[in-house]
């Protein structure tokens, strides 16, 4: 069984970025994130984080490089993240990847690591050199990939004998050198990038629509705060809903903060502590009611009669 945490990853992050004016791309903030801190959460499991490119502030402890020469291309810039990188797989992404997910991630360290239909010298099956992302275009997406990083080097080394140098080339140029796997994207979700000003609105767009929006909130503000917790939204929408409808509209942002910080303090279970409250909230709403019907029928036997 292959060891999917045995891995390494290289993120593109230079680029004068034309399309966008000279902006700092990987910098530009999508749902409150820099497109490169996106895409650094997506891969929570690599051994080594290297990003090729200016120095930028980052959410996690990362190894900077630079191409040589500066604005040399993504070869270039490929093979010098992967001097800085020691294991078996290396996954190679661009910086302007908002969609990017940890699954989508997992099942291209999968399919880098199986072998071949195909049977090799001796008869046993063949491994694949890697996979990558294909759009729902078509399109192959090299930067969207993972890679096992023997067969990445050689090919870089071939294609410098062959040119001279990697300053320059495309992309193109190794995609010619491996047997890799095409992981399909069909919704074109995973493989968005950010090239043009319109491709950020997009994104930003896309970020907010309504079945997006609470998981992307949720998960900028775990990252601004820096804490890992899994949310079930839908316990705790629950509980706002009782504790506004049950005791006042404020009762509700105030109950989920203690929630919040009860869960923290003392190291409880926030599904545990939601039923709690949520249990609260329904019997003060019960004792309202029962206020409500008691004085209703007091005001009636005081009414004389007519």
């Amino acid at each position: 069984m292959n060891d999917l945490t045995d891995h390494d990853l290289v993120v593109l992050a230079g680029g004068a970025a034309r399309r966008l004016g000279g902006a700092d791309k990987p910098a530009l903030s999508v749902g409150g994130r820099p497109l490169l801190d996106r895409v650094l959460a997506a891969c929570p499991d690599a051994a080594t984080t290297v990003v090729v490119g200016p120095a930028r502030p980052t959410d996690r402890a990362v190894v900077h490089a630079l191409e040589d020469p500066p604005g040399g291309g993504p070869l270039a810039a490929l093979d010098a993240g992967l001097r800085h990188t020691t294991t078996p797989t290396v996954l190679v992404l661009s910086a302007d990847l908002p969609f990017l997910t940890a699954a989508t991630v997992r099942g291209l360290l999968a399919a880098a690591t199986r072998t071949t239909d195909a049977a090799g010298p001796g008869g046993s099956a063949a491994p694949r050199d890697g996979a990558m992302l294909r759009d729902a275009s078509g399109r192959d997406q090299p930067l969207v990939a993972a890679y096992r990083a023997e067969p990445l080097r050689r090919a870089l080394t071939r294609i410098r004998a062959a040119h001279g140098s990697l300053a320059g080339l495309p992309l193109r140029a190794l995609l010619a050198e491996l047997v890799l796997e095409r992981v399909p994207d069909p919704t074109a979700t995973a493989s968005f990038d950010c090239d043009t000003w319109e491709d950020i609105s997009a994104a930003r767009a896309r970020i907010r629509e309504h079945g997006n929006v609470l998981d992307e909130w949720i998960t900028a503000v775990k990252a601004e705060l820096d804490i890992e917790l899994d949310v079930d939204t839908a316990a705790l929408l629950d509980l706002a809903r009782d504790a506004a409808h049950g005791v006042a509209r404020p009762a509700a942002p105030l109950t989920t903060f203690l929630i919040g910080y009860a869960a923290g303090r003392q190291d409880r279970d926030v599904q545990e502590l939601a039923d709690r409250a949520a249990a609260l909230a329904h019997r003060w709403a019960a004792e309202t009611e029962d206020a409500s019907d008691a004085a209703g029928a007091t005001g009636a036997e005081a009414k004389p009669a007519e």
